[in-house]
């Protein structure tokens, strides 16, 4: 995960020192976790969430968008609406660091040409994502850790942003991960020496969510929306 990391920040400058727009900023927000075990809700921030992004805006309604973020989601059947959970009382906790690439849409004209303007716009982004786990196990009630794994999973972003100075943008969004592992919360351990352990439903995978804001600051030339 680490080697994956230097490269992600390598590609970062090796962008910035093309003469495109290039964005660069943090995401501040929480996570929540939909899975077998905790709360159902959709979205429910319960644990805090960082990260780094960076956006190489090639026109004014699409940017190149790759992030890093990490946090710690967790769930405790005691908060639950359903009765069958409340009563079994299982809780984990897992950390998650998440390295993503893809396409953001703006559905509004978003040109940083226009730096007098007040500009606003609803977004979508999807891509890929690859995350770093721990592969958890449940026995006699209580969870514990087998090992740290990693796997992909597919964000779905959709948020709105707006530019409030001349260089920086505030966005908010809410992106769900659908994940490529039942076993972010324990119940479908992969080791086979503990498939015993397993319970909930093992044919749906975990979905986390990161809600919250962005703030990027622009710098670099301004880009010429224009064919090469």
């Amino acid at each position: 995960m680490k080697k994956i990391l230097v490269l992600f920040i390598c590609l970062i400058f090796q962008n910035i020192m093309n003469a495109q727009i290039n964005e660069l900023g943090v995401f501040l927000g929480g996570s929540n976790f939909i899975g077998d075990v905790g709360k159902t809700n959709y979205i429910s921030p319960n644990e805090v969430a960082l990260g780094i992004i960076y956006k190489w805006n090639k026109s004014p309604r699409h940017s190149y968008r790759f992030s890093y973020t990490q946090s710690t989601i967790s769930g405790n059947d005691l908060d639950s609406d359903e009765p069958a959970r409340n009563i079994r009382g299982y809780e984990f906790k897992n950390n998650i660091k998440e390295l993503s690439a893809g396409l953001e849409f703006n559905f509004f004209d978003f040109n940083l040409h226009e730096i007098l303007q007040r500009k606003i716009t609803p977004y979508v982004f999807s891509g890929i994502s690859y995350f770093a786990y721990d592969e958890l196990y449940v026995i006699n009630g209580e969870t514990k850790k087998d090992y740290t794994s990693s796997t992909l999973a597919i964000p779905m972003i959709v948020g709105v942003k707006s530019n409030i100075f001349e260089h920086f943008i505030l966005g908010f969004e809410v992106g769900a991960r659908y994940t490529f592992t039942d076993n972010l919360d324990g119940s479908n351990p992969k080791n086979e020496d503990l498939q015993a352990l397993k319970f909930g439903n093992i044919n749906s995978n975990d979905w986390y969510v990161f809600t919250g804001f962005t703030l990027t600051y622009t710098f670099t030339e301004k880009p010429c929306y224009c064919a090469d």
